[in-house]
């Protein structure tokens, strides 16, 4: 088990451990003063101390969660990723949409 966001990264094979770190650099544009632990044995990035949004790699996909409070155009651009009441599946087999994760972090930050 990791015990930091890095080590975590560092676990994964090479392609898998770049789309991690893009996953990871994307919230922190959008929220360059968040900090980073692992919570529930996965990254999560916090702001003001609090988990704002928490991410994991897996065997074919990587993951998002959870779902922020979303607007009618949010909901249905993540619709095709939803995986359950709160989780994002984006699969390793397409490109990962980063935008749309911008999109979801800044969801994350208004609802603050």
């Amino acid at each position: 088990m990791a015990e930091t966001v890095d080590g975590y990264i560092a676990s994964f094979p090479p392609d898998v451990r770049e789309i991690l770190e893009r996953v990871r650099r994307t919230v922190h544009a959008v929220v360059p003063e968040a900090g980073e632990k692992i919570s529930y044995q996965i990254p999560t990035i916090t702001l003001d101390g609090k988990p704002l949004i928490y991410f994991s790699g897996w065997k074919a996909h990587v993951a998002v969660y959870p779902i922020p409070p979303l607007d009618d155009d949010l909901a249905a651009a993540i619709e095709p990723y939803r995986s359950g009441k709160g989780t994002l599946k984006f699969p390793l087999s397409k490109p990962i949409p980063y935008d749309l994760i911008t999109r979801l972090t800044e969801a994350f930050v208004a609802a603050r």
